[in-house]
């Protein structure tokens, strides 16, 4: 593997495909963003190595996995393409028992146990589904890190890093990782090159705790879901309707639904101010919407 390089290992590859636009084939030839992702891990505190099980999500031409094999991990990269499959074969083998490719689809292929870094240049549109994936992998089995490579608008969405930004995604996210955005990447540095720029994405696991008290993810996700459906309207005018998908939390119904937001509106949580209710849904920070679903969740009848 000495001898290989990004540039070649996608021009192989286009050798024998026309990259599909349906499957978001955008070929990453850049060594320096390549190796960006690798220096990421090492900066956080968690270097690739021969202990690290690496998930690849579309390896494609193989030209970020070359960088993960060449850092001694254990790579599992899981591939639709048969073609790119038949590449990553002739061009690695298994690695000396280092790599395994998995012909499948991402969103429905079962993912290998034991995980500990996923690294990913991931297509544009199945990246929010593959970022709920994580989510509930990260769940079951805790991960030391996420890079990923993502359309750089997407990526604004998943950091709300500035006043205003905040949005559903960014604020499930929000329950398991501090988001930080990297570098940003034109066009160019693809092949072909998509119209957008890229963003890297680093996903740090956090514990989320509400004094000493765990925040109820599903009722978090049901109630931002439903507010930042209408961003616009007041938090008054929303919370007055009762979220469609309410009834999926067992217990749950619209006569609780709507006592429990008499009682918050008339009994505001501490540190809320008086009219907090008239403001739209991102001028409120996590943390308030955390109080929220946790305060509605606990309303008994």
């Amino acid at each position: 593997m000495d001898d290989l390089e990004p540039r070649f290992l996608v021009d192989l590859l286009r050798d024998h495909i026309v990259p599909d636009k349906s499957l978001g084939q955008h070929f990453l030839l850049d060594q320096e963003v390549i190796s960006r992702s690798i220096e990421i891990c090492k900066e956080e505190g968690f270097p690739l190595n021969s202990e690290s099980e690496v998930l690849e999500i579309g390896p494609g031409p193989g030209s970020l996995t070359l960088s993960l094999l060449r850092s001694g991990s254990k790579v599992t990269g899981i591939e639709i393409d048969s073609e790119a499959i038949s590449h990553l074969e002739r061009i690695f083998g298994d690695a000396d028992g280092k790599l395994r490719i998995i012909h499948g689809d991402v969103l429905k292929q079962k993912w290998p146990n034991d995980l500990s870094h996923i690294i990913a240049n991931l297509p544009y549109q199945i990246s929010s589904p593959v970022l709920d994936l994580i989510q509930q992998y990260h769940y079951r089995s805790p991960l030391k890190i996420i890079v990923i490579l993502v359309q750089d608008e997407f990526a604004e969405r998943m950091s709300m890093d500035h006043f205003g930004s905040l949005s559903p995604l960014g604020l499930s996210l929000w329950l398991d990782f501090d988001v930080k955005l990297d570098k940003k990447v034109p066009g160019g540095a693809f092949s072909p090159a998509p119209r957008v720029n890229s963003r890297l994405v680093t996903l740090i696991p956090v514990n989320r705790m509400l004094e000493n008290d765990k925040i109820n993810r599903k009722m978090f996700r049901i109630i931002t879901q439903h507010c930042f459906s209408s961003r616009r309207k007041k938090i008054r005018t929303l919370l007055s309707q009762t979220p469609r998908r309410i009834s999926r939390i067992n217990g749950w119904h619209k006569s609780r639904w709507k006592s429990a937001i008499e009682d918050l509106i008339n009994n505001p949580p501490n540190g809320f101010t008086e009219n907090w209710f008239d403001n739209r849904p991102d001028m409120l920070e996590p943390e308030e919407w955390a109080i929220i679903a946790n305060r509605i969740s606990s309303f008994e009848t």
